[in-house]
C-alpha cells in the first residue's frame, strides 16, 4: 500500500488514486516541464492513505451511518451532519505510518528545493466509480505551511475538508456516494507571489465561449484573492493565432483596482494576511506585457496536451522574478454545453433609473425583489426568484445562489467564485459592484441587466424585456452577404457567433468617445493645453504613457483587434473617425482644436479633416493604430473605409496620406474603401472606382443630402425617408455604377430590416452585402431570403 507518490511520478492515469488536481500536475511537469513550462515540486498522498486512516481510526462505518441521518430533501441539518463528520476526523489519530510517510517526503521535497520556505497544502477529492469527476472549489487549501508536524496538520484538516456543508450537498447533488469519494492532499513547493502576484488564466473567454483567446486576471500577493473575488484584478485578452506566429497578440488589457495584497503571515492562527496594496501599484499592471504573453503561450501548450479548454491557476515569484503554473482543470461551463448554434438576445423594453453598475457575467435579463444577505446561514430569509445581494461569495454560497433570480456581489471579477457559480447556473449576475449592498435597500424592486456588454446595470422597479432565441441551424445563408454593424467591444466574441461574414461597419467614433475620451490633437499638444481641468483629467488616463499618443494608439489598436480578432479571418470593415466638429470638440481638450459651425453636418468632417493641417496629426494616429492592427497584430482581415469623401481630388489627397503614413494601398492585401452617402460620390461612381476598392452606402447621410434636410432638425425630421423616390434612385444609380466596374458595394442600416420592401429593392438592385445591427440579423437575413426567392 502506497501513501505517497512525487508529483514527478504521477500520470493522467493516476486520477483515481491522488484525484485529478494532483495527477493533472504530475502531467504536466512531465510532458510540458521539457517544454520550459515551469510547476512546483511536490507530492500527493493517496486515496489508499485516506481509506487507511479511515480504517485505523474505524470512521468508515461511523461515516456512513452519519450521512444517512442527512436531510437530503431540504437539507435543513446539513450543517449539524457536517460538523460532526469533521470533528470526527480532526478528533482521530494521524496512523504513524502515514505520518512518517507524509515527514519522509516532506524531508525529500526540501532537499530537492532548497531554497522552498514553505508549502501549500490543497486538497484533491476522487471518486472510486467515476475518477475524472471535478470536485472543483468544493474542499480546502492551507497556504505557507511550514515545519513537517504543520504539513501533517494540513494533510489531516484537508481531510476533514471532504465533509465542508458544501462538500456534503455537492455530493448529494450529483448523485456521488459519500463513501466512495476519497481525498488525497498535495503537498506543493510555495511560490513567492506573496512578493510579487498571481492570478488565474482561461484558455477561453469566459463569458462567449470564444475558442480563440486566451484570457488572463492577475493580482498582487498570492492568488487566493483572485480566486474567492476578494478583488478587482488586472484583465487580460490574448489572441492565439497572432501569438502562434510570433506577431503582437494581446488585445486587451483592463486594470484593476487590485485593493487587497495577499502576503504571508506569522501570526499563530493565520499563515496568510491582507494588506492593502500602495496607489503606486494599484496604478500599474501586475505583469509585463512579455509576462503576458509567455502565460499565454503556456496556455495553450496546456490546452494542447488535454485537447480541451483550460482553467488554469499562475504566479509569479517575487524572489526569481520567474513564472509557474500552480494548478490547471478542465473549463466546466462552456464545454459541457452541446447546443451551441442556438442564441438567446435579451434587450430591455424600458430603462429606469440606474442604482448601481459593475462587471456583467453572461448576457440575460432577470428581476425580483432585492435580499441583502451577510452570509449563507442566513439563506432562509432568501425567496425562490429573490435579488441576492452580498459583499462576496465562495462554495458555501452554492446552495443559496440556486434559489436566487440574480446575482450581485460587491467584490469579485470575472474569474472569481460567484462568476464561475452564476455562468454554471445560467444565472445573471454582477460583479464587483462595490457598494450594491448600501445602495440597494432590502425589498425593493429591481430589474438585472448583463445585457449590454461587459457591464452589467441594476435598474429601479420590475422592467419588460424582449428575448428572442436564434437558431442558427436553422437559418439558411442567403447570396446577398449578411455583415453587422459594430462598435462596442463588449459582446464582440458572442457576436462572432452569429451567421454573419463579418462586419460591414465598424465606427472608430464609438471607441475614441468611450474608451480614449481624449481628442487626438489634445493629446499630441498635452504639454501646451490651456485648459487645466481637461488636462489634468488627461493626465489621469493616460498616466502609464511618457508619450501621451501612445495611449490613443494603444487605445485604438487594441480595440480594433478585439473586433478583427473575434471575426478573424472574415472582413472587418473600419471607418475612419467621423465625428462632426462639434462632437470633436466634446472629447477631452478637443474646444481647443476645433471650429464653431453653424452647420457641422456638413461643415469640417470626414476625408477633409484628414489631410487638413488642423487634425493631419491626429489623423496619423488614427493610421498608426490601424497599421499596429495589420502589420504587428497580424489581423489583415482589417479593411478601411473613408467617409464624407467629396471629390476625386480630397479622394487622391487621403490616400496619399495613408501612403505616407503606413498604409499603403494593396500591401500585405490592404484594401480602402469608401462611404458613398453625398450625391457627388453617386454622379461620379465610375471615377471613385478607380480610387478605391468598394463601396459601402450610407443612407442615412444620401437621404439627407439628395431630400436637401438636416435630419437632425425636429421641424423637418418628418420629411426623412429612406423609401422616398430620389433616394431609393440614388442608391440604384450607386449599385449600378459599382456592379459595372466589378467594384464591391454594400449598404448598412436598419431600413432592410424594418422594411421587406428594401430588402427586395436592394436585391433586385444587385447589391453585395447588407450589414444589420446585431438585434435586427435574424430578421434582416429573413427578409434578404424572401427577397432573394421573389427576384
Amino acid at each position: 500500500m502506497e501513501f505517497i507518490k512525487n508529483f514527478t511520478e504521477l500520470r493522467s492515469k493516476h486520477t483515481s488514486e491522488v484525484g485529478g488536481k494532483n495527477a493533472s500536475l504530475g502531467e504536466m511537469i512531465s510532458r510540458l516541464g521539457p517544454k520550459g513550462i515551469r510547476i512546483p515540486d511536490g507530492f500527493a498522498t493517496t486515496a489508499d492513505a485516506y481509506w487507511y486512516f479511515l480504517k485505523e481510526n474505524d470512521l468508515k462505518n461511523e461515516l456512513k451511518k452519519l450521512m444517512g441521518e442527512l436531510d437530503t430533501d431540504d437539507f435543513k441539518n446539513l450543517k449539524d451532519i457536517g460538523g460532526k463528520a469533521r470533528k470526527m476526523i480532526m478528533d482521530a489519530e494521524m496512523p504513524e505510518k502515514f505520518t512518517e510517510a507524509i515527514k519522509k517526503a516532506y524531508k525529500e521535497l526540501q532537499e530537492r528545493e532548497k531554497d522552498m520556505e514553505s508549502v501549500a497544502v490543497r486538497s484533491s477529492a476522487t471518486a472510486e466509480d467515476l475518477p475524472s469527476a471535478s470536485f472543483a472549489g468544493q474542499h480546502e487549501t492551507y497556504l505557507n505551511v511550514k515545519g513537517e508536524e504543520e504539513v501533517v496538520q494540513a494533510v489531516k484538516k484537508c481531510i476533514a475538508s471532504l465533509f465542508t456543508d458544501r462538500a456534503i450537498k455537492y455530493r448529494v447533488d450529483n448523485g456521488f456516494d459519500h463513501m466512495k469519494v476519497a481525498l488525497s492532499a498535495g503537498v506543493q513547493r510555495m511560490v513567492r507571489a506573496d512578493k510579487a502576484s498571481a492570478g488565474v488564466m482561461f484558455t477561453i473567454a469566459p463569458e462567449s465561449g470564444f475558442d480563440k483567446v486566451v484570457f488572463i486576471t492577475g493580482n498582487y500577493g498570492l492568488g487566493e484573492n483572485v480566486v474567492q473575488g476578494n478583488v478587482k484584478a488586472d484583465q487580460f485578452y490574448v489572441f492565439k493565432p497572432s501569438l502562434k506566429k510570433s506577431r503582437r497578440a494581446i488585445l486587451s488589457k483592463k486594470m484593476g483596482s487590485k485593493s487587497k495584497t495577499m502576503v504571508y503571515s506569522e501570526a499563530e492562527n493565520s499563515t496568510t494576511k491582507n494588506t492593502r496594496t500602495p496607489k503606486k501599484k494599484r496604478d500599474q499592471f501586475v505583469i509585463s506585457d512579455e509576462e503576458i504573453e509567455q502565460l499565454a503561450r503556456w496556455g495553450i501548450l496546456i490546452e494542447e496536451l488535454y485537447e480541451k479548454a483550460m482553467d488554469i491557476e499562475w504566479a509569479k515569484d517575487g524572489n526569481s522574478g520567474e513564472l509557474f503554473i500552480v494548478q490547471a482543470r478542465p473549463e466546466t461551463v462552456h464545454s459541457s454545453k452541446k447546443e451551441k448554434s442556438k442564441l438567446k438576445n435579451y434587450t430591455l423594453k424600458e430603462e429606469s433609473k440606474k442604482l448601481v453598475d459593475g462587471t456583467a457575467i453572461g448576457d440575460k435579463i432577470a428581476s425580483g425583489k432585492v435580499k441583502i444577505l451577510d452570509s449563507p446561514e442566513e439563506s432562509d430569509k432568501l425567496k425562490e426568484g429573490d435579488v441576492l445581494v452580498t459583499e462576496i461569495t465562495n462554495p458555501d454560497w452554492d446552495p443559496v445562489m440556486e434559489k436566487a433570480s440574480a446575482i450581485i456581489t460587491n467584490s469579485g471579477g470575472r474569474t472569481s467564485h460567484a462568476a464561475i457559480v452564476a455562468r454554471e447556473l445560467g444565472a445573471v449576475a454582477i460583479v464587483g459592484a462595490e457598494d450594491a449592498t448600501e445602495k440597494l435597500k432590502d425589498g425593493q424592486e429591481v430589474t438585472v441587466s448583463c445585457a449590454g456588454g461587459t457591464d452589467g446595470f441594476v435598474y429601479e422597479g420590475l422592467l419588460e424585456w424582449k428575448e428572442e432565441e436564434i437558431d442558427f441551424k436553422k437559418m439558411k445563408t442567403p447570396k446577398t452577404e449578411v455583415m453587422l454593424i459594430l462598435g462596442d467591444l463588449g459582446l464582440a466574441f458572442q457576436y462572432a457567433r452569429y451567421p454573419v461574414k463579418g462586419v460591414g461597419l465598424m465606427r472608430l467614433e464609438f471607441v475614441i468617445n468611450n474608451a480614449i475620451r481624449a481628442h487626438p490633437m489634445a493629446l499630441i499638444n498635452y504639454k501646451k493645453l490651456k485648459n487645466k481641468s481637461a488636462k489634468k483629467e488627461i493626465k489621469k488616463l493616460t498616466h502609464l504613457y511618457e508619450d501621451k499618443t501612445e495611449y490613443f494608439t494603444d487605445r485604438l489598436s487594441q480595440a480594433v483587434g478585439t473586433i478583427a480578432a473575434a471575426f478573424y479571418p472574415d472582413d472587418v470593415i473600419v471607418r475612419m473617425s467621423d465625428f462632426k466638429s462639434n462632437e470633436y470638440a466634446g472629447l477631452l481638450g478637443g474646444e481647443e482644436f476645433e471650429p464653431e459651425e453653424e452647420n457641422p453636418m456638413l461643415g469640417f468632417r470626414g476625408a477633409s479633416r484628414y489631410h487638413h493641417e488642423k487634425y493631419r496629426k491626429g489623423f496619423k494616429l488614427e493610421c498608426e493604430a490601424m497599421r499596429i492592427v495589420r502589420d504587428e497584430m497580424g489581423l489583415t482581415n482589417v479593411k478601411l473605409m473613408i467617409p464624407f469623401c467629396r471629390t476625386t481630388e480630397e479622394a487622391e489627397n487621403v490616400l496619399e496620406v495613408m501612403e505616407r503614413y503606413g498604409l499603403k494601398q494593396g500591401w500585405h492585401e490592404l484594401e480602402i474603401y469608401m462611404m458613398v452617402e453625398i450625391p457627388s460620390n453617386v454622379m461620379l461612381i465610375d471615377q471613385f472606382a478607380k480610387l478605391f476598392d468598394g463601396f459601402s452606402i450610407g443612407s442615412n447621410d444620401l437621404t439627407q443630402l439628395t431630400l436637401g434636410l438636416d435630419r437632425d432638425s425636429a421641424e423637418v425630421s418628418d420629411l426623412f425617408d429612406e423609401k422616398n423616390p430620389a433616394p431609393k434612385k440614388m442608391i440604384s444609380m450607386a449599385i449600378k455604377g459599382a456592379n459595372k466596374s466589378n467594384t464591391k458595394i454594400g449598404l448598412c442600416g436598419q431600413a432592410p430590416s424594418d422594411f421587406p420592401e428594401i430588402a427586395q429593392f436592394l436585391v433586385n438592385e444587385g447589391i453585395d452585402s447588407i450589414s444589420f445591427n446585431p438585434d435586427a440579423v435574424a430578421q434582416g437575413i429573413e427578409n434578404i431570403l424572401k427577397a432573394e426567392k421573389k427576384k
